[in-house]
């Protein structure tokens, strides 16, 4: 996500980079001042583009340059194209950022390439974010970025967008509702486990799980075996626009997460004024104030006990005292303010040599720091290659255009969210 800053009133211009989606490609203009370029690259697995290392490279130097861009800021650790675009942007000379959503362990294959690449995106970012606490730790043990570097800034949730229903649903029935996807990660095993045993404890209890997954099959395969057809209902995958009306129909949220960041589902659950019911992982007993969630460890008896639990204090609940409280605690003004910051202190950090960035992929590891130091140096000729077939003086800029932003950006990160598929 390239970021470039206008001189008048210092207000903020974000410019989006993504992949293509289907037949999406090219340059967007969206509400807000907000342009996307969907670059020419297809997923193939899990919306992630094929590794390329330097195949990016000469249109990622183009819109940079293009766009004047001050500042690169990259999400998410599985993101090829993130990582390649913040190699690329050290290697021109740009202040980079860099967002970490998830947690990942240090024991299975996976997290243990996983880190490694990590470690080589982080050994030369300038600074880096975090949305929980835990996250923050767990990103600086995977990594080895010094904790100075690392800042904490939680997610948020557009309030308006989730709203109580207008009338206060009755207690007669109690309806939970599961909205994840249906994969091993999410806990969608513990939730074959604990539906039939709460369906069985209380009779008046109906459950709608919305999501799609590999693991939806175990879900069916535990609704035919316990005749639960009539109590739980299988809503697929829910566009997020619709999560909203699934949300004001229950009374309480169930997550059932094994690992987990921070969970912005919990947000939306809580405006719109759901009891939550979690488990007690990662960040998730940061994200909201003990009367308004109830914790269990990711275990099905210790599930069904902190349902049960939910299910006596349900009646002290009060979806609009939920509603008005969680506007308070996550807003996308604090969120926008406090990245701000951290652009700041990134572009007031001083440039460094070459010489001086290859020493920190050096450190990576006895043949780990050999290998990133090539890499980057094929990069860095790659650059100068680039520069003489194409110099940058001969990429046409785009016009200085003052765009009815919103005032001091407090907008532009919700609508990123809302708009764009990351």
């Amino acid at each position: 996500m390239p970021t470039k800053t206008w001189s008048q009133g210092q207000r903020i211009l974000v410019v989006v980079l993504t992949h293509a989606y289907g037949n999406r490609s090219g340059v967007r203009y969206m509400t807000g001042g907000l342009k996307v370029y969907y670059v020419p690259w297809q997923p193939f697995l899990m919306q992630n583009t094929l590794p390329t290392f330097y195949g990016t490279f000469p249109i990622i130097r183009t819109i940079l340059l293009r766009e004047k861009v001050s500042l690169v800021h990259g999400h998410q650790a599985f993101s090829t194209l993130c990582h390649e675009a913040l190699m690329h942007a050290r290697t021109m000379g740009y202040k980079v950022v860099f967002t970490d959503h998830s947690l990942y362990g240090f024991a299975d294959v996976g997290s243990i390439h996983m880190n490694k690449v990590l470690q080589f995106t982080l050994a030369d970012v300038t600074r880096a974010i975090c949305v929980s606490h835990t996250s923050k730790e767990n990103t600086v043990l995977r990594s080895g970025l010094p904790p100075g570097k690392v800042f904490v800034i939680p997610n948020a949730v557009d309030t308006a967008m989730f709203k109580p229903a207008p009338e206060r649903l009755g207690h007669n029935e109690i309806v939970i509702v599961v909205i994840s996807r249906l994969v091993y990660r999410k806990g969608a095993d513990l939730l074959v486990e604990v539906i039939p045993e709460v369906c069985r404890l209380y009779p008046n209890v109906r459950f709608i799980v919305g999501g799609d997954g590999p693991k939806r099959v175990r879900l069916e395969e535990m609704r035919e075996k316990h005749s639960l057809q009539d109590r739980v209902e299988m809503l697929g995958a829910v566009p997020h626009a619709s999560v909203r009306s699934v949300l004001i129909s229950g009374h309480i949220f169930l997550n059932s997460s094994l690992t987990e960041a921070f969970c912005i589902a919990i947000l939306e659950a809580a405006s719109c004024g759901l009891l939550t019911v979690s488990t007690r992982v990662g960040g998730v007993p940061e994200v909201l104030p003990d009367d308004m969630i109830v914790l269990a460890e990711p275990d099905p008896h210790d599930m069904v006990r902190a349902i049960k639990n939910a299910i006596s204090i349900l009646p002290k609940i009060d979806p609009q005292v939920m509603h008005d409280r969680m506007k308070g605690l996550y807003n996308w003004n604090d969120v926008a303010k406090r990245t701000e910051i951290v652009y700041n202190r990134a572009l007031k950090c001083s440039d460094q040599s070459l010489l001086e960035r290859l020493s920190r992929y050096l450190s990576c590891g006895a043949w780990a720091g050999k290998l990133f130091c090539l890499v980057m140096i094929i990069d860095f000729l790659l650059w100068r290659l680039l520069e003489l077939w194409q110099p940058a003086k001969d990429i046409e800029e785009v016009p200085d255009v003052v765009l009815p932003c919103d005032q001091d950006g407090e907008k532009i990160i919700q609508k990123i969210y809302n708009q764009v598929d990351h």
